[in-house]
């Protein structure tokens, strides 16, 4: 299924600083647009129970929303995959940003303007157009993968997917305390048009700033000694096809990709309705804050301790790192089921944060370039992150059913059993490495190999490691 680690670390490249200063606008533009698409993907969770209260939805009806959309993203990002790496990473995000902004003010307006009414005709329109957003919203993780893999040689990516992550939470922060104020101080709608204006700015400076890969930028190329390095022949979609859906071990993330979206998606997008419901906290209760608050900085905090551990400790190993969050996950839900006090909850919460980011930014964010290469990153990207919201699908009218149904005592251990499945399949890729090709024009299985002693130029001196 992989090949072992080797026992030393891939050596890491040295940049000049015209290339480091060239990186960084493009990282810090390009991280900055992907967290305004997450204010405009987690501001519905703030609408959740306003949907109820203003049209008297219950659960289920709302639920359905979540699943509709939440679906068609996973589905979207698998297809779409392919897509983004024919036309590029910037051209990806530029299409997702502008029809993220175009469904965020139709859902918002659709609302607002109360021309639909209030039962199954406006249920539908927001279910579609929610769908239509998410749809959109699926070439930002594509896309900045794509670009990524362009820049970062395999020994940095763990690291430096961690800033990403944290730029990432940077944008869930930011609709976590502007999601509760908004809500509380102007009309409920405002959640939806305000992450709009914040997306549509950063995807003009996307456009004027962004660029896909060092050579586009006027700089030597760089040699990024992944799963694509040293392959020379065509990229098409049956190429892609053959380093993403046949390799036993992206096929392995993906399944366990599917249990992150079940548990992610289950804790993100309900979290406020049980503290509301279940904890009888207000939005604006100095302990919801404060719990928000927490929950966002270990999301930081998880990212940053993935990728250290991931590129120092394990040698440029994701999957170790990926099974310490899903044993995490298991003990923080299964303090959330029993519930023994408001602390404990919310430290649970915090903690389960932590966990999730750890393997959010290693499978779909490090892995997907490792095993996918630049050449096929976004493919991988697609599948695994598609995976993740295809299971997270499920918590949506799934989960309103089941709190309809049982309360909110069935939350916590409904997510147990999916993070502990996603543990051993990590168990069984725990020695898993890309493997980089021979020079050749015909694909085949990526195999690992020393990089090129000078970063920045493209032919390969190394042989297999």
């Amino acid at each position: 299924m992989h090949d072992a680690a080797p026992s030393s670390s891939t050596p890491r490249p040295e940049y000049s600083r015209a290339f480091r200063l060239r990186r960084a606008q493009n990282w810090l533009t390009l991280g900055t647009m992907y967290a305004a698409m997450y204010m405009g993907r987690y501001n519905f969770s703030f609408a959740n129970a306003r949907l109820s209260e203003t049209y008297g939805w219950n659960k289920t009806q709302v639920g359905a929303i979540i699943s509709a959309a939440t679906f068609i993203y996973g589905l979207s990002a698998i297809l779409n995959g392919p897509l983004a790496d024919r036309i590029g990473g910037r051209k990806a995000m530029l299409v997702g940003a502008g029809g993220a902004v175009v469904f965020n003010l139709a859902f918002g307006l659709g609302a607002y303007l109360g021309f639909l009414g209030t039962g199954t005709v406006l249920l539908g329109y927001l279910a579609t157009v929610w769908s239509l957003n998410m749809y959109f919203q699926s070439y930002s993780a594509l896309a900045l993968i794509k670009v990524n893999s362009g820049w970062f040689h395999i020994s940095e990516r763990g690291v430096f997917s961690a800033i990403f992550g944290s730029m990432i939470q940077g944008g869930r922060a930011l609709i976590y305390f502007i999601g509760p104020l908004l809500v509380l101080a102007l009309p409920w709608q405002f959640v939806f048009f305000v992450p709009a204006l914040v997306m549509a700015t950063l995807g003009l400076l996307t456009f004027l700033w962004v660029r896909d890969a060092p050579d586009e930028a006027g700089l030597p190329a760089l040699d990024t000694a992944d799963a694509s390095s040293g392959y020379t022949g065509k990229v098409d979609f049956k190429y892609v096809a053959k380093v993403v859906f046949t390799n036993p071990v992206t096929l392995t993330i993906a399944a366990a990709e599917f249990c992150t979206g079940f548990v992610r998606h289950g804790f993100e997008q309900w979290f406020p309705r049980y503290m509301l419901e279940a904890q009888k906290l207000s939005l604006d209760s100095p302990i919801f804050q404060k719990g928000a608050t927490g929950v966002v900085l270990a999301g930081i905090a998880g990212a940053f301790c993935a990728g250290f551990m991931s590129d120092l400790l394990f040698k440029a190993r994701r999957p170790p790192v990926a099974f310490i969050g899903y044993v995490l996950q298991v003990v923080c839900m299964a303090i959330i089921w029993k519930a023994p006090s408001l602390n404990l909850v919310i430290a649970a919460f915090v903690v389960n944060s932590f966990s999730i980011s750890i393997v959010h930014s290693m499978l779909s964010g490090t892995s997907s370039m490792d095993f996918g290469g630049k050449k096929a990153a976004a493919t991988a990207a697609g599948m695994f992150d598609g995976m993740q919201y295809v299971g997270g699908s499920v918590v949506g009218i799934g989960m309103g059913w089941l709190l309809d149904s049982f309360g909110w005592g069935a939350w916590g251990p409904s997510m147990i059993g999916f993070s502990a499945v996603g543990g051993i399949l990590m168990l069984t890729l725990w020695n898993a490495r890309p493997k980089a090709h021979a020079a050749q024009t015909a694909p085949a299985v990526p195999t690992p190999e020393a990089p090129s002693a000078d970063p920045q130029r493209s032919s390969r001196t190394g042989t297999q490691g």
